[in-house]
């Protein structure tokens, strides 16, 4: 009896292992693409957040410069990590893709998940993320200290600039 349910597993994991190879769904902006890898939710999610992962192409080529991935909560200790985390590939940075795949990625959580605002950290001694924070035009609320206990302090992440976006303006504006 056991071995028909350890073939429904394999099965089971083969299908969501296929699932990255299909083709996901590309927003389009002027100088970056977003295109969606995967989706976790909160149940999968090893800290009960559900997130939306995605490549950053270029536009003009397609090819992958980096990742970023929206968080569509940040409740208790998630707040220090913010609704968005970007990493732009080493060989791609000060091209002004981190900004870019932002813009698309505010148009996808106001357009798709209905979300009005968004907060995005950085640690201060991180100047390009503070620069590419400040030029998305947020509005800079704190500068906090991360307790002791939580994960980025432990990776040496003491302190968080925290920065507000409204992305939408009024609940019946869809911009």
């Amino acid at each position: 009896m056991r071995a028909p349910w350890a073939l429904l597993r394999c099965i089971i994991i083969l299908m969501g292992f296929w699932d990255l190879f299909k083709s996901k769904t590309i927003h389009e902006g002027e100088v970056v693409d977003l295109r969606e890898r995967y989706r976790v939710d909160e149940k999968s999610a090893y800290d009960g957040v559900p997130t939306v992962y995605y490549d950053v192409l270029r536009h003009s080529d397609k090819e992958k410069v980096g990742t970023i991935d929206l968080r569509l909560n940040i409740e208790g200790n998630m707040y220090y990590y913010g609704h968005i985390g970007y990493n732009i590939l080493k060989a791609f940075r000060g091209n002004g893709y981190a900004y870019h795949a932002c813009l698309v990625l505010f148009d996808i959580a106001r357009n798709e998940f209905d979300m009005d605002e968004l907060i995005i950290t950085c640690s201060p001694d991180n100047i390009p993320s503070y620069k590419t924070l400040k030029k998305l035009d947020g509005e800079l609320i704190e500068l906090v200290k991360v307790p002791k206990g939580h994960p980025l302090y432990t990776i040496g992440e003491k302190s968080k600039y925290i920065f507000r976006y409204r992305i939408r303006l009024d609940r019946n504006d869809h911009i």
